[in-house]
């Protein structure tokens, strides 16, 4: 059984959910110099991050996911469900960067406020989303770095599946433009560092890459049964399928053979029910890190065989940067709209494609059929999730 796709929204640093979608077919980018704090000291002085709203810390993560829920619920009646039949699913990320702050604070024996723990706590934008839907059913955080939203997807159409819920609400919220961030990521070299050229420093599946680039965004997607879902909304698509793998490796690198990636792609097809010939178009996970890019690339030509160089790929990271804990939610909704609307947007910066990352890529906005697509996610630690979703 699928889940219904009744309400979808995103904020990156595109914009919102239609400015995101009308810039990335336009190849305009969102990545820049850091504004939010003094970056000019640092090993990488730029990122995706969303500005011109005032706020940074928690008060920034959660407004984006107030400002997401508001569109994504928009005039959906959640009373129409009882309270026990609704679940919020939610990635996040479980160690913040803004917590030191909250800890020196305490040290100075200022008392702690219960809701700035809740705030600040992992499992906060579940419990938010749930007090603000009055939901009674699971509420589920899930922690799997890059994976974490992906994942929160996956399991809401399972408990749907599983007749657990009949409506799940699923996303992720993160904001990575933050110093600690950015120092943490460049001392292992995971990021880009050109800081000459911002705009082009994002560049998956290229010869040339040399990391990925930090960005902020949220997303969320409500998910209903067929069985109630004609009474709530208009489908805007379907969750089909969903799997996850491990690599076992190492935490910070794939294996070379890209198992994880395969093993979650192949999984996620049967789980849907779906052959490999009816895929019209791959959201890639596609950091732009030398690892992961030919690692991923090597595990969809051992999913898809002869399909791989036939199947339009592209990665959005190149445009609104690695969102981590967000990314998930917001890659499958952005495979879910290529798919709806019958176009595939690009991958940037991408002037030479590696050899070890030969695939069907998408350089410039591209028709592609109105069906089936996959989003594929990846995260330190080894996890690896795939999620099908299907046009309408």
């Amino acid at each position: 059984m699928s889940a219904v796709v009744l309400g979808e929204a995103m904020w990156t640093a595109l914009g919102r959910t239609e400015d995101t979608w009308r810039r990335l077919l336009r190849r305009e980018t969102g990545i820049r110099r850091i504004r939010r704090f003094d970056a000019s000291t640092f090993p990488v002085t730029f990122g995706a991050e969303i500005g011109d709203v005032g706020l940074d810390g928690p008060a920034l993560y959660y407004y984006l996911l107030d400002a997401v829920c508001d569109e994504a619920f928009g005039t959906l009646d959640f009373g129409a469900v009882p309270a026990e039949r609704i679940g919020v699913f939610f990635g996040s990320e479980a160690v913040r960067p803004d917590l030191g702050e909250l800890a020196r604070r305490w040290q100075s024996r200022e008392a702690p406020r219960l809701e700035e723990l809740e705030r600040h706590h992992p499992a906060g934008p579940a419990v938010a989303v749930a007090k603000r839907l009055g939901a009674k059913g699971p509420v589920v955080t899930l922690s799997i770095a890059c994976t974490s939203s992906a994942q929160a997807v996956g399991e809401a159409l399972w408990a749907i599946r599983r007749g657990e819920v009949d409506v799940a609400v699923a996303g992720g919220v993160d904001v990575l433009v933050h110093p600690l961030m950015v120092l943490g990521f460049s001392r292992l070299g995971a990021l880009s560092v050109r800081n000459d050229e911002p705009d082009r420093a994002s560049r998956p599946f290229d010869r040339d890459r040399d990391g990925f680039v930090l960005g902020d965004g949220a997303g969320v997607v409500v998910l209903a049964s067929p069985k109630v879902a004609g009474r709530l909304g208009r489908s805007l698509g379907k969750i089909t399928g969903y799997a996850s793998s491990c690599n076992a490796w190492r935490i910070t690198d794939t294996p070379p053979d890209g198992r994880g990636t395969r093993t979650a792609m192949e999984e996620a097809l049967r789980d849907a029910g779906c052959s490999p010939s009816r895929l019209a178009y791959i959201n890639a996970h596609g950091t732009s890190t030398q690892q992961n890019d030919a690692s991923e690339a090597a595990g969809m030509r051992a999913a898809l065989g002869d399909l791989a160089m036939k199947v339009p790929v592209s990665s959005t990271k190149s445009l609104m940067g690695h969102t981590v804990a967000a990314c998930g939610v917001i890659e499958a909704l952005l495979a879910l709209r290529t798919v709806r609307d019958g176009i595939a947007p690009p991958t940037a910066n991408l002037e030479q494609v590696d050899p070890e990352c030969a695939l069907f890529h998408v350089v410039e906005p591209l028709t592609v059929d109105k069906g089936v697509a996959l989003s594929n996610a990846a995260g330190f630690g080894g996890s690896n999730t795939t999620i099908v979703v299907e046009a309408p």
